[in-house]
């Protein structure tokens, strides 16, 4: 079975994605951002060795391209309702290696993704630590049962040791990057990577 790599991908609506951020640099600096580190993302998402599949919320707004944001040849599954234990259940309720990433980390490369597959071989789980305590990627071999993100303190600075806790058998980890939730975390990759 081909690997899944799903994207966790909020719609480009003004002032609906990136609402920390946009409590420090505005609404429409937030978009413009938003819309930048999605592109860098996407572009290096999308390889012939997985299927790359956009987990897209609000549902209603599956089939949007955004002006060609979200590419065609991408395909798009809602969300759906609850909090992002109940999302990730969903998702990781599937057969094979999957690796979940979000549109919040603009380091992300194409080689990240392929280690983590390639962890998945041997390791039960694989992350990739953020800066924050938490993490921008998550591997696993489903399916898993949807309890192991019960009681998950999300946006902690204890979210991975709280997901580690839960997994049986051995974990991988990659490199640690930094999400951009916050000004302050975008003045720390600006230099480097946004503009």
């Amino acid at each position: 079975m081909k690997p899944a790599l799903f994207v966790f991908v909020k719609a480009p609506l003004m002032g609906k994605a990136k609402t920390r951020l946009a409590v420090g640099v505005g609404p429409v600096h937030a978009q413009r951002i938003y819309r930048a580190m999605c592109a860098k993302i996407f572009r290096q998402c999308v390889d012939p060795r997985w299927d790359t599949v956009l987990y897209v919320t609000p549902d209603a707004q599956i089939g949007s391209g955004y002006g060609g944001l979200w590419q065609e040849h991408m395909v798009q599954i809602a969300q759906k309702d609850g909090g992002l234990s109940a999302r990730l259940a969903r998702m990781f309720a599937l057969k094979g290696p999957i690796i979940a990433i979000g549109t919040d980390t603009p380091d992300i490369r194409i080689r990240d993704i392929a280690l983590g597959f390639k962890h998945l071989k041997s390791r039960r789980a694989v992350f990739g630590p953020a800066e924050d305590g938490g993490f921008w990627l998550i591997g696993l071999n489903g399916p898993v049962q949807k309890n192991v993100f019960d009681n998950v303190r999300w946006s902690h600075p204890d979210t991975l040791a709280d997901m580690e806790a839960k997994i049986t058998g051995s974990i991988a980890k990659l490199h640690t990057l930094t999400d951009v939730d916050d000004e302050a975390a975008y003045r720390a990759v600006t230099g480097r990577k946004l503009r």
